[in-house]
């Protein structure tokens, strides 16, 4: 999310927040006298209207190549974090850059809850519409394949013996002190071709 003209942006807001919790909403703001500092501090040959095409390079790196281009996502504290880029480069890890993250407000944690629950409400409707649309066809065309199908719909099912209720793929993943989690941001808000989540990594790393 950029404040100003694409080409000569005042400000820029990245967001995080997480599928698997509500709460979890983190930002990376940076204007034109934040990012002299992280200039000065990470030795960045770009400029301020640059940043925004970085970031958004980066986070597709992760994405597209998660085993070549880590985003390594650090809780700092209760309120501050930081989201390291890492590349991979097989014999040893080099860092890219990295943006200082801060909890986002309580009034903003809430209006991102709303937003995502009015979003799936939404979906949901045309869902439902979009199945009784179907029903309806198929109640026309073929009254007793919709009987069987609701019938179908009722039955009970059985978990196979010795296999886990929650499915193969309950737990959490966990390798070298890293406990993967998905996170999505709002990458795409600050330029094309970026996609939303990616493999972000939380709990730390080691060099």
């Amino acid at each position: 999310m950029t404040v100003g003209s694409d080409d000569a942006p005042t400000a820029i807001r990245l967001e995080m927040s997480s599928e698997v919790d509500l709460f979890f909403h983190y930002q990376h703001f940076v204007d034109e006298r934040v990012f002299s500092k992280i200039q000065e501090a990470q030795k960045l040959m770009v400029d301020l209207s640059d940043y925004p095409t970085i970031l958004v390079r980066m986070l597709n790196a992760c994405i597209k190549e998660p085993h070549m281009n880590l985003g390594i996502f650090t809780m700092l504290s209760d309120s501050e974090a930081r989201l390291d880029f890492i590349q991979n480069m097989e014999y040893k890890f080099v860092e890219l850059m990295y943006c200082v993250c801060v909890r986002s407000p309580e009034e903003t944690v809430q209006q991102h809850i709303t937003f995502r629950y009015n979003s799936m409400k939404q979906r949901l409707s045309i869902m439902q519409s979009r199945l009784q649309e179907i029903n309806n066809l198929v109640k026309i065309k073929n009254p007793s394949l919709l009987l069987q199908l609701q019938k179908s719909s009722t039955l009970p099912t059985s978990n196979s013996v010795g296999a886990s209720p929650y499915g193969t793929n309950s737990g959490a993943y966990s390798h070298n002190n890293y406990t993967s989690t998905s996170l999505t941001s709002t990458a795409s808000s600050l330029g094309p071709g970026a996609h939303h989540g990616g493999s972000l990594y939380r709990n730390g790393f080691a060099n």
